[in-house]
């Protein structure tokens, strides 16, 4: 029996949040592939929620993260800004929900006091070093992001456009027209 592999799943993308000096930044590419074609460069991956006090990233399928937008976004109004919170009962809910649980993408939520990566796996992982990247070139983006943040006086938002850019010359499924926006 000859398994068939899907070569049309839908890959996006590197998302990366840095914070430094009480400032983060979130940064993403803007490339969608599907196979082995870039079907658009400019897609918009993060954005600002709860009063722009919250960013949100995601990568994976496009439409599943929007599904996953709308429910954090009612998680983080329910538990009043809170985003540990409202990041745990997201995953919970995602992880046990017969419909959600089959939503392929992941989140990276970030406010001024914390980043976390939100899986549907339950997993809601707060990083290490103030640094925080999913998607495909999300490893090459993390490694550039230590390196600039323990040897240079760059911002937040530079080292997130700084560290997308080296993430895009390695990793095919990240394009360099990044997108950073920041909390202050």
């Amino acid at each position: 029996m000859k398994l068939i592999k899907n070569e049309n799943k839908i890959r996006s993308t590197t998302v990366l949040a840095v914070k430094r000096d009480n400032i983060v930044a979130m940064a993403a590419d803007g490339q969608v592939t599907l196979g082995n074609t870039v079907m658009k460069s400019e897609a918009k991956k993060i954005r600002k929620i709860y009063e722009n006090k919250v960013l949100i990233g995601f990568a994976g399928s496009t439409a599943d993260a929007f599904s996953l937008f709308d429910k954090f976004e009612e998680k983080l109004n329910e538990y009043r800004g809170n985003i540990l919170r409202a990041s745990v009962e997201l995953a919970k809910e995602w992880r046990t929900d017969r419909i959600l649980r089959r939503l392929e993408a992941m989140i990276l939520a970030a406010d001024v006091n914390n980043i976390l990566i939100i899986s549907g796996s339950g997993d809601v992982i707060e990083p290490e070093y103030g640094i925080a990247a999913i998607g495909s070139g999300g490893n090459y983006a993390l490694a550039a992001a230590r390196a600039f943040i323990e040897s240079s006086k760059y911002t937040a938002k530079e080292i997130a456009a700084k560290s997308l850019e080296i993430a895009a010359d390695i990793c095919i499924y990240t394009n360099k027209s990044i997108v950073v926006e920041e909390l202050k």
